[in-house]
């Protein structure tokens, strides 16, 4: 059926630390609920539907024949024509009304619309749960100086939890971007087969009103309270568009952090959660690879694949409707949500136990820090009376030789102690380490990080305070 392929799960289920987002039946529960509702809204305006072939409906609605559909569908190669024949063998006494007036589209594109907003729904959670959990983090450590990098190259002085707001911020775009795409989808109603209603106003006997009545009450007994005002055959395709592209936005967003991560590592300032059993590598017993963030980074870079499929689809659809979108969304849209679930699960994981060196973190910035600081001790200087022109060219010197002796030498930079045994900066040892504070470099870094969390996340969050999301990875 439209809307998780056969094989979709399983070639994923090798990657996936949790399942939960769909199982492969969902649809078709969904689907026989559609059908429920829609004969129950014929019955209540006055079709010859009773309520007894009503209940009878109602009372399989949940149990699946999939064997008698399966064997249906190799005699008439037609998926929901071979659900309804399925239906019809459990309901023998409604079996005549099922499909009424329906088209296969009303079936499988409404249960479609159903899944995708429930898929985001589940994907919300998870996304906020990664927001919260990351915010502590940031939170945390809003304090703690950390060399800041442009080009991956040493740059001014940030804080660790200053670089969280970072990661943050991107995922709290997503989830304003998921909520607005997951509040703006409807159902595609009853539109019949090119979306005129020709053939609900046939069985309303050209009563208008009534056909209108009718699909307010399908979407109101499915919990929808508006429709498409027009469609085709199906439902805009760029719906789907719309889906997959906040999905991969996600996935770009745990991306930016898997990489950031990766190389943090690498520096060994900070690392993802490494059990103590854990093997990095089958020839070097010492190595601590970083392989969650590597499979998110995988698993992204999937997603982010995913996202011109729907487009092409979309803009290939030719008037009210061809059938070539159907193969390529029953692949991509469950693949999409499945990885993005696994994704936003390895996200989970590893930020519920990363590491942080702040020693390591103190010995970069310090390897560092003497060049940042000649700015400040220049002024200093000049407040003492020092000619700015003779220092400055001093600090060139001094900083063109502290590096030499760092990069072509492999020792210490030693651009303090240079500028100390300076006597004309005038400035004392002691006096010159006081600069040489890292908190003094970090700006304002802190009280963003307190700044964003009170007046970013904490209305990004409001009514996910009861969340209780975690995430156990298989390896």
């Amino acid at each position: 059926m439209e809307g998780v392929a056969p094989g979709a799960t399983t070639d994923l289920q090798l990657e996936l630390p949790t399942l939960d987002t769909r199982e492969t039946f969902v649809q078709l529960r969904v689907i026989k609920a559609t059908a429920t509702r829609y004969s129950a809204a014929e019955h209540e305006l006055g079709l010859p539907i009773s309520q007894e072939q009503v209940a009878e409906l109602k009372a399989h609605a949940e149990d699946i024949n999939y064997e008698v559909a399966e064997e249906r569908e190799k005699q008439v190669r037609h998926d929901v024509m071979s659900h309804v024949y399925a239906y019809g063998v459990q309901c023998p006494n409604a079996k005549g009304i099922i499909h009424l007036g329906a088209t296969s589209c009303y079936v499988g594109d409404n249960a479609d619309l159903i899944i995708l907003r429930e898929g985001l729904e589940l994907v919300e959670k998870k996304l906020a749960a990664v927001i919260r959990q990351l915010s502590h983090f940031a939170m945390e450590y809003r304090q703690m100086p950390t060399l800041g990098f442009t080009h991956f190259q040493p740059a001014q002085l940030t804080t660790v939890g200053k670089r969280a707001t970072l990661w943050i911020q991107d995922l709290v775009m997503d989830l304003e971007e998921l909520r607005e795409v997951k509040n703006s989808i409807r159902l595609r109603g009853v539109k019949g087969t090119t979306g005129t209603q020709a053939s609900f106003l046939t069985l309303f006997e050209g009563d208008h009103a009534k056909v209108k009545e009718l699909e307010k009450r399908v979407a109101e007994k499915m919990g929808y309270q508006n429709v498409y005002a027009v469609t085709g055959q199906t439902y805009p395709r760029k719906v789907d568009a719309r889906v997959v592209n906040v999905l991969a936005n996600i996935a770009s967003s745990a991306y930016k952090f898997s990489n950031d991560l990766r190389l943090l590592q690498n520096l060994k300032e900070m690392e993802e959660p490494f059990e103590s059993k854990q093997i990095g590598s089958s020839a070097m017993a010492y190595k601590r690879n970083p392989m969650r963030s590597e499979r998110m980074g995988s698993l992204a870079r999937y997603v982010i694949s995913l996202m011109s499929s729907p487009e092409i689809t979309a803009s290939t659809q030719w008037f009210e409707r061809t059938l070539d979108d159907s193969a390529n969304k029953r692949l991509v849209i469950p693949q999409a949500f499945l990885t993005v679930d696994a994704v936003l699960a390895l996200y989970l994981n590893i930020t519920s136990g990363m590491v942080v060196y702040p020693k390591v973190i103190h010995k970069h910035i310090m390897d560092e820090l003497p060049f940042m600081a000649t700015e400040t001790i220049l002024m200093e200087a000049v407040k003492l009376g020092g000619d700015r022109q003779e220092l400055h060219e001093k600090i060139r010197t001094y900083s063109m030789e502290a590096g030499k002796n760092v990069k072509v030498n492999g020792q210490a930079n030693n651009l303090i102690e240079l500028i100390e045994a300076d006597k004309s900066f005038g400035l004392s040892r002691e006096y010159i380490h006081s600069i040489l504070d890292p908190k003094n470099f970090i700006g304002r870094a802190d009280k963003q990080v307190e700044d964003f969390c009170d007046e970013v996340v904490v209305p990004a969050l409001k009514g996910y305070e009861d969340l209780d999301v975690q995430a156990e990875i298989n390896v």
